[in-house]
């Protein structure tokens, strides 16, 4: 889990308003994710695993050469070692800055964004710490929330389009990991259940016994 790289689909990537009308800059400013905003990762039945990024999660990423992309793949846009891009942690999550202006590529970019066709982000990383937390309801439903302490390594920053369905933007080794909480749900509630039966046997056991008595 912890070497696998994830991707979320997560906040909203804009124009930032030119200063100067004949400058060359053309940049776009967003957030590729916010803290403690919980998002449905996967639902399963009465299951439903929920995921949050911790606000200091990137106190300790390797960030040093982070680049912009389109879906996480092709040409880079933007990148860090050539000051086209600022990946900075705020307050509220993780805001981007990135001028698209140095590539013709980069100005069609600018231009899709600008005209509201691209609006949406989403970030490469990999896992070195997080937290669960499983909570219940009288229903039975349950709720497990995957809170991201820690990111080892930020690779990139992505423009991406709207996907049919959000769970493409889950990675593999995500869903995996998923999967086998479903499935340790699913044995618990299998062993209560027999632990359940196997003392309604032993209580008409001993009602029979005390009866022959």
């Amino acid at each position: 889990m912890k070497s696998d790289r994830e991707y979320r689909k997560m906040s909203v990537l804009e124009v930032r308003e030119q200063t100067e009308p004949d400058s060359n800059e053309m940049i776009v400013e967003g957030f590729a994710t916010t803290f403690n905003e919980p998002y449905v990762l996967f639902e399963d039945g009465d299951i439903v695993y929920r995921e949050q990024i911790a606000p200091k999660a990137f106190d300790n990423t390797d960030m040093s050469d982070v680049i912009l992309q389109y879906n996480h793949e092709g040409r880079v846009f933007a990148r860090i070692s050539n000051n086209t891009l600022e990946v900075n942690p705020t307050e509220k999550g993780l805001f981007i800055r990135a001028n698209l202006g140095g590539t013709e590529i980069g100005r069609n970019l600018y231009e899709e964004i600008a005209g509201g066709y691209t609006d949406k982000m989403s970030f490469g990383f990999t896992v070195d710490g997080d937290e669960q937390l499983r909570t219940e309801a009288e229903d039975g439903r349950i709720e497990i929330l995957r809170t991201i302490t820690s990111i080892n390594k930020l690779y990139d920053v992505s423009a991406v389009s709207i996907p049919a369905n959000d769970g493409t933007s889950i990675g593999v080794s995500t869903r995996s990991e998923i999967d086998g909480v479903i499935e340790e749900v699913r044995a618990e509630r299998l062993e209560a259940e027999r632990i359940k039966l196997e003392r309604k046997r032993a209580e008409v056991r001993a009602r029979a016994l005390g009866g022959k008595n």
